[in-house]
């Protein structure tokens, strides 16, 4: 399931990713790494709020379609 997908006070773990490298290696020096917890905090229609490794980080939906959770 994308990490879009997910309903604000969720928590799930982060499988893989899809996309560019280049993607998946800012996605990885943001926190977002295979195996580690992330929780949605809030959303909108054009992002989301989320909560990985204690730290807030806004992301948009695009790029938060490109992580895969489960």
């Amino acid at each position: 399931m994308a990490l879009a997908m997910m309903e604000v006070g969720e928590t799930r773990v982060i499988e893989a990713f899809h996309g560019k490298d280049e993607v998946k290696r800012h996605l990885q020096d943001l926190g977002f790494v295979q195996g580690e917890r992330v929780q949605v905090l809030g959303q909108n229609s054009s992002g989301m709020i989320l909560l990985v490794k204690g730290v807030r980080i806004a992301l948009n939906r695009g790029l938060a379609t490109q992580i895969l959770v489960a």
